[in-house]
């Protein structure tokens, strides 16, 4: 009888299952989804007001293109079978084969990371580059540049895989939720776009073009954007991190879940306050004065949180917090580097993701704990951080030199296509906004007016409205006191004294 029950309720069971997990990717997919809200409020706070209209409009064309692009061929490179280098699985083409809820949960939401790494660009080329261009760009990443780097690591198939086969060094690139496929990806295309793109007018050159002795600062329009972004981005990032389970029905999958989301809190509130405090330190050094940088808090914490993204399944708490603090470090003296080599990045956006990424990826070669790491990927396992191997006495160093390479392979391909990419467009004609428009501001060349109303109310309105509350005042103070104007006149003659 108990056998015979358990053969009828196992299916239903197993079907509970799979739907809890449909509905956990689609929960953390829609998280994943909403932090283009945070990276539209953090860019346009970030920028000049002359230029919201634009940047927002610039997160929203990521979004769509990033749909299309991944729809069409970007799943099927990145999550198709066929090959170490792209997938090739028919079927998944235009998504034409799949019938099953599973599968267009898992589409929807590896669509969110990839519209995620197409994101990063556009705050970093902000302020200078024409849309029909970031359009582009946008395809392109989502399509095939993104797709190769996550077929490489997160697929089965993939070079650098860790549930290859036979993987690299015999473990592979772990890259949880992706510190590499996603943050360098995303971080090395904005670094080549700002440097092929140029810096924007009056940065770091004069109206003659003469060198300025300082680089001059073009101040956020909006901190208060800034930060609603920053938090918005955080409580995304749970989503990114804890929901790249992709289940929350396996033995597992809770404690990987719980797991990731204490390590990217950590990270993310000590790298908040590490990149603070060196910048508050080395303002002291050098001009004597303490001051707390808003900004550098909150591109800190974005830093810690990106470069944990990639460990924070398989370290444990200390270590991520020990992530963040130095994610904090390479952030603040990451953002000075590209102004010393004369790069313009608008928002900061490549010492986040991609300085912090590679970071994040030679953390988890150093402080991948072995427990955790097999709990996450499998008593297969036999590599770990080499801290722990070090520990040991073994200098096993295999899973950090797979991360190296995961590092130099992500950079290698970025490189290889989007440096012709870019430079078609720029050569062309495509890329670059004219001077004239760049200075009049992208709102009102552009997108048909400021984002903002910068009219006065109509004079004579304003004038008769005044007018009209002052009588209404004077009656007011007539009626409270409690005289009537009419008895004014009569009462001379009622009594002479008055």
């Amino acid at each position: 009888m108990n056998s015979r029950v358990m053969e009828e309720v196992t299916p239903n069971i197993i079907q509970l299952m799979n739907n809890v997990d449909v509905f956990y990717s689609l929960w953390a997919g829609a998280m994943v989804f909403g932090m283009q809200c945070g990276f539209a409020m953090l860019c346009a706070g970030s920028l000049r007001q002359k230029n919201a209209k634009n940047i927002m409009l610039q997160n929203i064309l990521d979004a769509c293109g990033g749909a299309i692009g991944f729809f069409i061929c970007g799943y099927a490179f990145a999550f198709g079978s066929g090959g170490s280098f792209i997938g090739s699985t028919e079927g998944y083409f235009a998504l034409s084969g799949l019938v099953h809820g599973t599968d267009y949960i898992d589409f929807f939401f590896q669509f969110a990371f990839a519209a995620s790494a197409a994101t990063i660009v556009a705050g970093t080329i902000a302020e200078r580059c024409k849309m029909a261009a970031y359009f582009c760009y946008a395809l392109a990443l989502t399509a095939f540049v993104y797709p190769v780097v996550a077929h490489a690591i997160w697929n089965g198939d993939g070079i650098l895989s860790t549930s290859s086969d036979d993987p690299f060094r015999g473990v592979g690139m772990i890259d949880f939720a992706g510190s590499g496929v996603v943050h360098m990806t995303g971080g090395m295309c904005a670094l080549i776009g700002a440097i092929i793109l140029g810096p924007r007018i009056g940065r770091f050159h004069d109206s003659n073009g003469n060198l300025l002795d300082q680089p001059a600062t073009f101040q956020p329009h909006s901190v208060a954007l800034q930060c609603l972004g920053t938090f918005v981005l955080w409580f995304g990032w749970y989503g990114f991190n804890a929901g790249s389970t992709l289940g929350i029905s396996g033995d597992n999958d809770g404690h990987i879940a719980a797991l990731a989301a204490v390590n990217t809190t950590l990270s993310g509130a000590a790298a908040a306050v590490s990149a603070m405090f060196l910048d508050s330190l080395l303002g002291y050094i050098y001009e004597g004065e303490v001051q707390y940088d808003l900004t550098m808090a909150m591109n800190g914490g974005l830093a810690g949180l990106v470069g944990v993204t990639g460990s924070c399944a398989v370290v444990e708490p200390w270590a991520g917090l020990v992530i963040g603090i130095v994610s904090g470090f390479i952030y603040c003296l990451g953002s000075g580097l590209l102004i010393k080599l004369r790069i313009d990045d608008s928002v900061d956006g490549v010492p986040v993701h991609l300085f912090a990424g590679m970071w994040g990826c030679i953390a988890t070669g150093i402080f991948a704990e072995p427990v955790r790491t097999r709990i996450a990927y499998g008593e297969s396992v036999n590599h770990f951080g080499w801290f722990y191997s070090w520990g040991n006495g073994s200098g096993d160093a295999n899973l950090l030199l797979a991360e190296i390479c995961g590092i130099l392979f992500i950079i290698a391909w970025t490189c290889v296509t989007m440096v012709p990419f870019f430079s078609l467009l720029n050569f062309l004609g495509f890329f670059r906004t004219c001077p004239l428009e760049e200075m009049a501001g992208m709102d009102v060349s552009r997108h048909k007016g400021s984002a903002y109303d910068y009219s006065h109310p109509d004079k004579e309105a304003v004038d008769a409205l005044e007018t009209s509350r002052s009588q209404h005042k004077q009656k007011h103070d007539l009626d409270s006191s409690g005289r009537n104007p009419q008895n004014d006149n009569i009462a001379p003659l009622i009594n002479p004294n008055v």
